[in-house]
């Protein structure tokens, strides 16, 4: 809570800097696990773009199957994502992130069994529904603990975790198919499954013991501390305009639906760049899984320093839409410019360029209805949104896959991708300020 809030509540306020150790003890406390949750669950939903480098060419797998296949997991993500995280709201973080955690683990170790298309489908869409809430149900908690104002850069931080997935597990997922091809008669791609599945099993368990539903149950914060974050978080809440407290009412919200279609633009850039950059590296003329995946690295790195910019920027002057519109039209560009080149380098500096722009979006996206949704409605609004957006993830890859077998190539794909980021800024241009800057 700011000064003048609570000297207008009555309420005695806590000097700057206690706030400030206060979140800054919170913030590490947190954010880093996190992080490490969203590292292991981007890994395991994304690690099928590698896979695809071996698995399509032993099984037959055509550009349009695999994009369908990689899609469908955002199905069974879309209609499983409001019912979890109403029980999330329910039952608390620690105890449904945990069982999402562990149950897509298990799935995911699975895909060391597909065998057919069809197989490959199903677990697909199995994935889905047990990753289904964990995303959105970060954010809802992050609500528990941070006030709007400070809340851009926490997710920008939280989010960094698709990049340094990328910057870590898509050189891991080349050596492993490397390193284990042929190992026990398995292929290496069955290889990279199971032991990519390992790490959210075991989280998952840590989940269960490490965190906190709320401040008033964290024993790690003294009752002054406590305290603090409440008042915080009350005030916040009470600054913001009255929210929808019933699904169906969510459903009929209209700003909600535009939000929706936002996040919808964004998300097909950015699952069109996770899902492919494996093979747009391998076409832009490297060799070698652990070749690309060290190469595939490289704009993952960019735009973690990109995403953490904003993040503080957008939070320190306190301004929302600017700070979506540029690194979309910036992806944008980066899109079109890899889509055009002939030239590896350049090639993989617009990559790096659109990364930086669409992975930059998402955590920033976030700030806007979140700084209107508050009480029960935050729950259901966050994962319908949510849930609505990332079927951007089963359209994303299934297009570029169609446009890759009927063209031969990726250009026409980024192209498309381009063009929703800007799509996007649009949107995001005609949204009133006064409703998203807090």
């Amino acid at each position: 809570m700011s000064v003048q809030a609570a000297s207008a509540r009555g309420i005695d306020a806590p000097a700057g800097d206690f706030v400030e150790q206060t979140y800054r003890k919170v913030f590490w406390r947190l954010v880093p696990f996190l992080m490490l949750c969203y590292v292991v669950a981007y890994l395991d939903r994304v690690n099928v773009g590698f896979a695809k480098l071996q698995m399509s060419q032993e099984l037959g797998f055509s550009e349009t199957v695999y994009g369908l296949g990689a899609g469908l997991f955002f199905i069974g993500y879309f209609l499983f994502e409001v019912p979890s995280n109403v029980i999330l709201h329910r039952v608390g973080a620690r105890v449904w992130i945990a069982r999402i955690m562990i149950t897509w683990g298990i799935i995911s170790a699975g895909f060391m069994f597909v065998n057919s298309a069809t197989s490959f489908y199903i677990m697909r869409f199995l994935l889905g529904l047990a990753e289904a809430g964990f995303y959105p149900g970060v954010i809802l908690y992050t609500t528990t603990w941070f006030p709007a104002h400070r809340r851009a850069r926490v997710i920008a931080v939280f989010m960094s975790a698709i990049p340094v997935s990328g910057i870590f597990g898509n050189p891991l997922s080349g050596w492993i198919m490397d390193a284990f091809h042929g190992a026990y008669g398995l292929s290496g791609w069955q290889w990279m499954f199971l032991i990519e599945a390992v790490p959210a099993v075991l989280v998952g368990l840590a989940v269960f013991f490490y965190l906190d539903n709320r401040p008033s149950e964290a024993k790690w914060l003294n009752p002054a501390e406590q305290q603090v974050i409440e008042r915080d978080i009350a005030a916040d809440g009470a600054g913001k305009e009255a929210s929808p407290h019933s699904i169906a009412t969510v459903f009929r919200n209209g700003r909600i639906w535009f939000m929706s279609l936002i996040y919808f633009a964004f998300v097909t850039g950015q699952y069109g760049l996770t899902f492919w950059m494996p093979t747009i590296v391998k076409a832009s003329g490297i060799q070698g899984n652990l070749n690309i995946g060290l190469v595939s690295a490289i704009p993952f790195l960019f735009a973690v320093f990109v995403m953490i910019f904003f993040g503080r920027s957008a939070d320190r002057m306190r301004e929302r839409r600017w700070h979506l519109i540029i690194p979309a039209l910036c992806g944008a560009v980066g899109f079109a410019v890899a889509a055009s080149t002939g030239s590896t380098v350049v090639a993989i500096a617009a990559l790096a360029v659109a990364a930086g722009g669409v992975l930059t979006c998402a955590p920033l996206f976030w700030s806007l209805p979140t700084a209107f949704l508050s009480g029960a409605g935050a729950a259901a609004g966050i994962a319908l949104i949510n849930s609505v957006g990332n079927l951007a993830g089963f359209a994303s890859p299934y297009v570029i896959g169609a446009l890759r077998d009927s063209t031969g190539s990726t250009s026409a794909g980024m192209y498309a991708l381009a063009g929703m980021l800007v799509i996007g800024a649009v949107c995001v241009f005609v949204t009133p300020k006064h409703v998203v800057n807090r």
